[in-house]
């Protein structure tokens, strides 16, 4: 597996997309961080990108060179290689090259200008949601057979926990205002890993005061070590069970 591993990372780095993706990321933070006299308006904008890029590059990018490596992958199960080792490794290869780029392109910077707890939040954050959207796109990927059904289920899947969902919360939250609501929203926030890592950054950045009592519902609970436990453990499941079914339905597929 590590073999394996090794040489998806050699393919992915010999590709340059993910040095230019880790490019990118760095002139935006040195920017961010050298405009702003205060480091806390920097980590709000660089915010945005790690909860909206971050996640939109991961899935397309895994998506690509999944369809690219698909003579690769025939060619492997030709070999006496289990199914689930070829798919760990693919998975593995493009998660180091794109935690690798975000950490060169946003980890550096931040934990050089911002070496608190709050930086420390923004670069876990986004290793976090690199990991939950790089194994939902390879879901998605092993499920559609086109390249271009592939790549559009991802953009509608983006699209979904980016934008669609907070308009769904909104609209359950509105339609049910006369009800004790405060228990659901805790919920609702766990079934999005973009707004998982959205409330953690702001709450480390005291953000929540203006929030009402929202926020201080989040504040009180994701706040606390069983919040960020809670917050972890959804990550996790955002993480695995999306790259499970992937490998479920990529043992019985019929390629």
């Amino acid at each position: 597996m590590l073999k394996l591993t090794r040489y998806v990372l050699y393919d992915i780095i010999r590709s340059r997309v993910v040095l230019a993706y880790a490019v990118f990321l760095l002139l935006v933070s040195l920017s961010l961080f050298n405009l702003e006299d205060n480091p806390s308006k920097a980590i709000l904008s660089l915010l945005n990108i790690v909860l909206i890029v971050v996640p939109l590059i991961s899935m397309i990018f895994t998506t690509i060179h999944y369809y690219n490596s698909y003579e690769f992958i025939e060619l492997m199960l030709s070999q006496p290689l289990s199914r689930t080792r070829i798919l760990l490794s693919e998975y593995a290869g493009v998660a180091i090259s794109m935690i690798t780029a975000f950490l060169i392109g946003i980890g550096i910077p931040v934990l050089i200008y911002v070496p608190d707890a709050v930086g420390a939040t923004l670069v876990l954050t986004g290793c976090g949601l690199t990991l939950v959207f790089t194994s939902i796109a390879f879901l998605a990927s092993v499920k559609a057979r086109d390249k271009a059904r592939g790549i559009g289920s991802v953009l509608l899947l983006w699209f979904y926990f980016s934008l669609i969902y907070d308009g769904l919360v909104l609209l359950i939250l509105f339609s049910l205002s006369d009800y004790p609501m405060e228990k659901f929203t805790l919920l609702l926030a766990a079934l999005n890993p973009v707004d998982l890592g959205r409330i953690s950054i702001m709450l480390k950045l005291d953000v929540s005061a203006l929030m009402g009592y929202t926020g201080a519902l989040y504040k009180e609970f994701f706040g606390s070590n069983a919040g960020v436990l809670f917050t972890s453990a959804m990550m996790v499941l955002w993480t695995a069970v999306p790259l499970w079914t992937a490998l479920l339905v990529f043992r019985k597929k019929d390629l």
